[in-house]
């Protein structure tokens, strides 16, 4: 079976040269969600190809955990279910887009200020993950060309290419911990709008992001891109899957 996908390629490359490997560990390897990457393992081996994907378990552990999730109330009595909240109050619509008379909501009709999602570099802009998950991503720098960082670590460009070095910084604000790499779906957009994906390679001297960012916490990462020498950058983009849609930001260079 010929693998066609270059992310199936990446994965399988990377998998061929350690072996056996944890799924959370490939998926660190790679620059990748462990949720996707153990998505693409289960397909690539249901295709044919001579590849196990496992599951190993503390068979003990388990078992109180799932004791501990079904043990019965006190006294042996099931308590009841609280009341549901009352049901919220009909809505006025003509307050609910233009607000109360007399005021500059109700002349402008801006009485809910929409989600910045653009900026430009050192901007801070919210941002919402695929679970609720919500978040502030920071651009600080976008380091271009990084050419000497790369040879620094040991790499080597190909002729005609350059590297881009991204430095971001991701906090949680709210409840819900945030389990994927904070730069998974970090992309640079070109002049003509090709999105290019990070490379996957990280720099001794940039630390990269590590998986996951827990409530109330920041972290910050740097991410390795590489492009050919005439390639001109417009835009950093962020999203939380790997199509943009509503929840993507994006930070203009121009």
């Amino acid at each position: 079976m010929a693998v066609t996908d270059p992310v199936d390629a990446r994965l399988l490359a990377a998998l061929a040269e350690v072996g056996k490997i944890a799924v959370h560990e490939l998926a660190a390897k790679v620059g990748m969600d462990p949720r996707e990457v153990a998505y693409r393992l289960v397909a690539l081996s249901g295709s044919g190809l001579p590849l196990l994907v496992g599951v190993e378990s503390d068979p003990n552990g388990l078992r109180a955990a799932l004791a501990g999730t079904w043990a019965p109330p006190p006294y042996g009595r099931v308590a009841a279910p609280p009341p549901p909240p009352p049901p919220p109050p009909p809505v006025d619509p003509v307050l609910s887009t233009w607000g109360p008379p007399q005021t500059a909501s109700w002349a402008r009709g801006d009485r809910q200020a929409a989600v910045r999602q653009a900026g430009r570099v050192g901007d801070a802009l919210a941002a919402t993950g695929l679970d609720g998950e919500q978040l502030t991503v920071r651009l600080l720098e976008v380091q271009d060309p990084a050419d000497f960082l790369f040879g620094a670590a040991g790499y080597r460009l190909e002729p005609g290419e350059r590297a881009v070095v991204v430095h971001t910084e991701v906090t949680n604000r709210g409840a819900v911990p945030f389990g994927a790499l904070p730069d998974n779906y970090l992309e640079l957009v070109t002049a003509e709008g090709k999105a290019v994906p990070k490379a996957p390679v990280s720099l001794t001297s940039r630390p990269p992001h590590r998986i996951g960012v827990r409530p109330g916490e920041t972290v910050g990462g740097h991410t390795v891109y590489l492009v050919p020498e005439s390639t001109r950058i417009a835009a950093v983009r962020w999203s939380p899957r790997p199509e943009p849609d509503e929840r993507t930001l994006t930070w203009s260079l121009d």
